[in-house]
């Protein structure tokens, strides 16, 4: 096993596309001369050349519309948006004709384009570049969202969608970059959807995704230190997601928190607390608990930011509340 990190992880996966498949290219902002907003593409440009690491112009719309005609013509795009926030710009293109292509065209058409974006908070960066839009596009027929939590599932995602026909957002979180973790030197792939147990409990279910996943794992240990068994379940995709993995943690626990990092109202805890009360009711011994961001826009001050984000502490009491503990 080697040990890197996250952004290693990620450089790695586009190294092998770049490197296997003489289709792909790499479009978005800064991502050539200067080596990415976050260092992954960091070297691609000397190695690749300008055709297949190309630096574009500021504007989202520009970047998804390119690359999504690119994909209807044979090619393999990976278009990088600096952060999801930026995918605004671009949601007509991404919601209104990568999505729907293939379906409006009859199978004529498909756009397998990969859009490699960056979620979350946490940066002091403000309130327009710290959302969590990941559960808005998971609402989305024709698209998948996929929220790799270490170095080992960002590689092995990567893979995955690489053999999709589809669009598919590549969620990585602005925290993780740094996180390591081992990642095996054989090739292996995680299927999209898959769900994983990176935690096994008898307690309490703890479902998270993204950089949430890390925060659950922190909580579980404190957990542990007060006789609570808690399991972690990773969702890794959004769109499609684990739903049976989750039920059967919930019919062996009889509790569940859903912990994700975007707002609570609307937020994705909503899809897996509706299908666990929908499909393991008559297991649970209390009701679903959801832990969502604060509902204001994320603060720029370090403390409040940090007070905006669900900790391990704000995990830790809502599972203790729910056990009546």
């Amino acid at each position: 096993m080697a040990v890197m990190s996250y952004r290693e992880a990620v450089g790695k996966a586009l190294r092998e596309a770049l490197s296997e498949d003489d289709n792909t290219f790499i479009m978005g902002e800064d991502v050539g001369s200067y080596g990415g907003a976050y260092a992954v593409t960091r070297g691609m440009l000397k190695e690749f050349g300008p055709r297949r690491v190309v630096d574009a112009p500021l504007s989202e719309s520009a970047i998804v519309g390119a690359c999504t005609g690119a994909a209807m013509g044979g090619l393999h795009p990976v278009a990088e948006i600096m952060t999801i926030n930026f995918t605004l710009l671009a949601i007509d293109q991404i919601v209104n004709h990568a999505a729907k292509i293939r379906y409006m065209s009859g199978g004529q058409y498909n756009a397998p384009i990969i859009l490699r974006t960056v979620t979350g908070g946490g940066a002091q960066l403000g309130s327009t570049h710290s959302q969590c839009l990941e559960p808005w596009y998971a609402t989305v027929p024709g698209l998948k969202v996929v929220t790799p939590a270490t170095p080992y599932d960002a590689l092995g995602l990567f893979r995955a969608v690489r053999e999709e026909k589809d669009p598919v957002l590549f969620v990585e979180h602005i925290l993780l970059y740094s996180a390591r973790g081992e990642v095996p030197e054989e090739p292996y792939r995680v299927p999209i959807g898959k769900a994983e147990v990176k935690r096994r409990g008898q307690d309490f279910t703890i479902v998270a995704y993204s950089r949430m996943v890390q925060v659950a794992l922190a909580a579980a240990e404190r957990l542990e230190e007060q006789d609570i068994d808690a399991e972690v379940v990773d969702l890794r995709s959004l769109r499609p997601w684990d739903k049976e993995a989750v039920v059967e943690s919930v019919k062996r626990t009889g509790h569940a928190l859903v912990v994700e990092e975007a707002w609570r109202t609307g937020g994705f805890g909503a899809e897996v607390a509706s299908t666990v009360q929908e499909e393991a009711f008559d297991y649970l011994d209390g009701p679903v608990g959801r832990l969502g961001g604060a509902e204001v826009p994320m603060p720029y001050n370090r403390e409040m930011e940090r007070a905006a984000i669900p900790g391990p502490e704000a995990v830790v009491q809502a599972v203790r509340k729910a056990l009546n503990r």
